[in-house]
């Protein structure tokens, strides 16, 4: 009987980290135009009918959890603290930007990032 290469420790590990490091591709990729662009997305943040001071908050909460739970996701012992980070960002992030007007293909690909996330999350640790 032939060996699954997914019974490899080694393989498993590997696959597992890359599978992380592609989730969080996404959200790394966010945070540099956040940072440089700060004052410009609070004032799209504000366009939503936030207003701004609380907006600026808001883009320095988005900011933190990107980068804690990227980080945390990506090479934390506990990826769960990441995909709570993570949720704590792309949840309302959907709900303000993309669901009112509705974007459907955004919602979706949020969705899914969701689903990944929160499955990430119940994972038993190894």
């Amino acid at each position: 009987m032939k060996k699954s290469i997914f019974k490899n420790k080694s393989i498993k590990s590997f696959l597992d980290f890359f599978s992380r490091l592609l989730i969080t591709s996404l959200f790394i990729s966010a945070i540099p135009g956040k940072i440089i662009g700060f004052e410009k997305t609070v004032e799209y943040i504000s366009s939503k009918g936030i207003p701004d001071p609380i907006a600026s908050i808001l883009l320095v909460g988005a900011i933190v959890c990107l980068i804690l739970g990227s980080g945390f996701f990506i090479f934390g012992e506990n990826q769960k603290i990441g995909s709570v980070f993570l949720l704590l960002f792309i949840i309302p992030t959907t709900i303000i930007f993309h669901v009112f007007p509705f974007h459907q293909r955004a919602v979706l690909m949020n969705l899914v990032l969701i689903g990944a996330l929160i499955n990430a999350a119940l994972r038993e640790p190894k």
